[in-house]
């Protein structure tokens, strides 16, 4: 019987060094530092921001990082989201001016 207390505690202490250990090599989840202000690690237009834009916009490698294949699913969503309220936009306008240009005529 005090063997195998002897044995868990031996093994517990055991499993506080690994822990202790791998949270100094690891680190314990700390956040990334901000960026500088200013900065970004993606680059994209100022304005006028359009679907290819959306597409276009890659990633920085990390090991702890979103997965790719949903980052680009989003981004592509967003791109054709984005492409076709642009779409909505412009024939709204168009037949905004139409009906302006009709009242103005007679």
């Amino acid at each position: 019987m005090t063997t195998a207390l002897i044995y868990l505690v031996v093994m517990l202490l055991v499993a506080a060094v690994v822990f202790l250990l791998a949270a100094v090599v690891f680190g314990r989840g700390e956040e990334l530092a901000p960026l500088a202000p200013g900065s970004s690690p993606t680059r994209l237009p100022a304005e006028d921001l359009t679907g290819s834009d959306v597409s276009g916009v890659k990633f920085q490698l990390v090991l702890r990082g979103y997965k790719m294949s949903e980052v680009d699913w989003v981004l592509s969503r967003l791109g054709a989201e984005l492409d076709g309220l642009r779409g909505q936009v412009a024939d709204l306008e168009k037949q905004l001016a139409q009906r302006t240009g009709h009242e103005a005529s007679p």
